[in-house]
């Protein structure tokens, strides 16, 4: 357990008895959407937010979003199954937070991979609660040590998108104890975390926000939580009901719930003074953690390190996946002359998924820099898309767009009155998906004019990303018109997944001034509108495409084919519908493996698909959304970097073998009625075999298992020391997993890990203590000590498991 950061409780009692009830009660709603209000009276400081799964955003989201670093995605750091890299993760995050003035980080999110088909799959860790819970408490305690508090999410019951907000999911207590609480309990227990996010969803028919029993009874009193509770943003929606259930903290402000009617509910008795004081205390106490109380200097300043975008690429490296090798890989750069580079994500890598955890990165390694610098100039690499498979067009860059009125990169935007005369005018830096525009009250039309630099000729293509009534004007062509319009007033479904149209257009080689009217959609119950634009060179049809990369493969020695998903297929606020890769991808891969047998297919991608090829091509690595130098990563491990990952989620051969598929609530209502019944331990007990097991990976070495010894008792836990032997020619990394195989009719579980690394020949041991709270089990009384004869079974995956030994008893 760690032990928690000494704070001068007297001191907080002293800052707490100089504010007023008005300080302390606008102390508790954010001063805007990603700050808290500084209280003079208290000598702290504002407390800045940020967005950080995939690395700290900063206090914006959308056009004016400053460049970061993009970290792997969480599934990705959970494949590398090691707590070790998970601190080191948080550490960096938690370095690069601090030097932009972030002292909160609004992750990890630990929710679990109940279905394949959940939205922000990519953003969470694993489908098992023991593996998700160690991951969680490496990150947790990296992102700490930097004195940045991290905020564990989204409490509880948030496992997929689909009516997010309103959905109640209904879950039996010892479902929720034995699977979907551990990683938040060993957040406070273990990793002492100073923030928890309440979720949108209900749990058993009260919502989050307002669910005093899990806020307070379980979080705050049971588990010994000292930290600040703080709402998913708009997730709080009562002042009276939420302040009491055990809400620190509503964000974002300044609107909200509280404010006015949380002071006049105090005034009127029915909030009492202590549960004001309570909250104001645990955000004092944040803040004396991040060094926020009178300017403190908190840890002191670390710099983020000089190598810290190798480390990224390392990082990368230990999460990719290798899943099938018939000895093609690693490729060797002596025997090659000419490589094939082919698919949707060799052209349009996708490093990340979509929404609130998106940053925009300061420079994407291409798969095709990553190949070229690992294979060398030497061998000629082709490069084809084979298909295109995305919904949505890439954003119009700088280098294509220039504001005909300055020169800049960019566009000019013209504020209109309704007789078209013109309000205002600006510029605007359109290399974001979106910006939000404010619209005054004389503003009826928005006109986007900016000269295109088009290099090829043919049928170009400009998205419109928003919503309003849109006409788009091109030089010797009739004007295109579209309307979009969004229903309701989910501002954050628009936020994540903006409506996108695309107009096609014929056009040469050159210059053309191109100009975009818009109307925008006024019955929003917000004074902006979003808006953005996306732009296509000339393509082929995918029939034409296809042919050409089946054309180049064939002429190839040998072939990476990039396929997968994108930010769009997999993103916050919507699940997916089928775990089919979209458009024509497995038409692709069947075709080039075809016409080129040394074939290796990568899959890009931040959560399972079905892969009907599986056995097809010579290779297949899985290497997730790896980040900004995900490229590099890739083509390290294609030329013979050992692959760290091993799979954190059970990959299905169908959608029909899926123990949870549906995500969509049922008369407002998720339903978990399999219980503790998901990935693995489902296909465990249905005896289904799934296409890869939760655990598999390969390694470019061999391993062998001789011999392993369990010390302890299955009451007050094991020590499991297992040896191995790289019986390879080579140094590798093995993970040793442990699996606590019950009597009765309970699948097997995981209850421990560790990796290791030897050279060729070479014997190591692999060292497991598996805590008594591990292998309990709740029962009425709560946790109890397991009963009857189990065993511990040792291997590489949850379907390879290599040695059995009885589970000691008490004696």
């Amino acid at each position: 357990m760690t032990r928690r950061q000494t704070v001068d409780e007297a001191d907080l009692t002293r800052r707490l008895d100089a504010m007023s009830l008005k300080e302390k009660v606008t102390l508790l709603t954010g001063g805007d959407a990603w700050t808290l209000t500084p209280v003079a009276a208290a000598g702290l400081a504002s407390l800045t937010l940020s967005d950080g799964p995939v690395g700290p955003r900063g206090p914006s989201f959308g056009g004016d979003t400053p460049p970061a670093l993009l970290f792997p995605s969480p599934s990705s750091l959970a494949a590398t199954w090691d707590e070790d890299t998970a601190y080191e993760t948080g550490r960096l995050m938690g370095l690069k937070a601090r030097e932009i003035g972030v002292h909160v980080l609004l992750a990890p999110t630990v929710n679990l991979h109940r279905s394949p088909l959940g939205g922000r799959h990519f953003e969470c860790y694993s489908e098992d609660p023991h593996l998700t819970a160690r991951v969680t408490v490496g990150f947790i305690r990296g992102v700490q040590s930097t004195g940045v508090a991290a905020t564990v999410k989204h409490f509880v019951g948030n496992d997929s998108e689909t009516q997010r907000m309103t959905y109640d999911a209904r879950i039996d207590e010892k479902t929720l104890r034995e699977v979907y609480l551990p990683p938040f309990e060993a957040a406070v227990r273990e990793a002492d975390v100073w923030a928890v996010m309440a979720a949108y969803n209900s749990v058993n028919g009260t919502t989050m926000t307002e669910n005093g029993r899990l806020l307070t009874e379980v979080l705050k009193q049971e588990w010994g939580f000292d930290g600040v509770v703080v709402s998913d943003w708009q997730a709080a929606r009562t002042t009276e009901a939420s302040a009491v259930a055990g809400l620190d903290l509503v964000m974002p402000g300044p609107d909200g719930p509280w404010g006015d009617a949380l002071i006049a509910a105090v005034e009127q008795g029915a909030v009492p003074p202590a549960v004001i004081d309570d909250k104001v205390r645990r955000i004092l106490r944040l803040a004396a953690r991040v060094g926020a109380l009178d300017e403190a200097a908190g840890p002191g300043h670390i710099p983020v390190p000089s190598n810290v975008r190798s480390r990224m690429r390392q990082l990368a490296v230990q999460g990719s996946v290798l899943l099938r090798n018939d000895g093609l890989l690693p490729l060797r750069p002596g025997t090659l002359r000419k490589v094939a580079l082919i698919g949707p994500n060799a052209v349009r890598f996708a490093t990340q998924g979509g929404g609130s955890a998106q940053v925009t990165p300061e420079h994407v390694v291409t798969p095709l820099d990553g190949l070229r610098r690992a294979l060398g100039e030497d061998i000629e690499i082709t490069v084809h898309p084979g298909v295109f498979p995305h919904t949505k067009l890439l954003p119009l860059d700088g280098g294509t767009a220039t504001d005909p009125v300055t020169g800049e990169p960019g566009v000019r935007l013209d504020y209109l009155d309704a007789d078209g005369n013109l309000v205002s005018d600006e510029h605007k830096d359109p290399a974001n998906w979106w910006f939000p525009i404010v619209l005054g009250p004389g503003v009826a039309e928005l006109t986007v004019r900016t000269r295109l630099g088009l290099r090829d000729s043919g049928t170009h293509r400009l998205s419109v990303i928003g919503t309003g009534h849109f006409t788009l004007r091109v030089p010797g062509h009739e004007p295109l018109t579209h309307e979009q319009l969004q229903e309701g007033d989910d501002i954050a479904a628009l936020l994540l997944n903006p409506p996108s149209h695309t107009f096609a257009f014929p056009a040469v080689r050159g210059e053309t001034d191109i100009m975009l009217s818009v109307r925008p959609q006024r019955n929003l119950p917000y004074p902006v509108t979003l808006l953005g634009l996306g732009y296509d060179v000339p393509r082929g049809t995918d029939e034409e495409e296809l042919e050409a990369a089946v054309t180049a493969a064939a002429e190839a020695d040998a072939v990476v084919l990039m396929v997968g998903s994108d930010s769009d297929t997999e993103a916050e606020n919507v699940d997916r519908t089928t775990l089919t890769l979209r458009g024509r991808q497995d038409e692709l891969v069947e075709q080039v493996c075809a016409a080129n047998p040394r074939t290796a297919v990568v899959v890009n991608a931040g959560s399972p698909f079905v892969l009907p090829w599986a056995e097809r091509p010579a290779a297949l690595l899985w290497s997730w959304f790896p980040g900004q130098e995900g490229a590099d990563a890739i083509a390290d491990v294609l030329t013979g970097t050992e692959p760290g990952g091993r799979l954190p989620t059970t990959f299905p051969a169908a959608e029909a073998d899926v123990p949870v598929l549906s995500t969509r609530p049922v008369d407002g209502t998720l339903d978990y009625s399999e219980g503790g019944l998901i990935g693995y331990r489902a296909y465990t007990a249905r005896g289904t075999a799934p296409l890869f097991p939760f655990g598999h990976g390969l390694s470019y070495t061999t391993w062998d298992y001789e011999d392993f010894a369990v010390t302890g008792d299955i009451e007050r836990g094991l020590s499991i020391r297992v040896t191995v032997r790289n019986t390879g020619g080579r140094a590798g990394r093995e993970v040793v997993q442990a699996y606590l195989d019950p009597a009765g009719d309970e699948p097997q579980r995981l209850i421990g890990f560790a990796a290791v690394e030897a050279g060729a020949s070479e014997v190591v041991m692999a060292s497991i203590t598996v805590p008594a709270e591990t292998l309990s089990i709740w029962g009425a009384a709560g946790w109890v000590p397991r009963t009857g004869p189990h065993r511990i079974r040792v291997g590489r995956s949850v379907a390879d498991l290599r040695l059995t030994a009885a589970a000691p008893r008490p004696s």
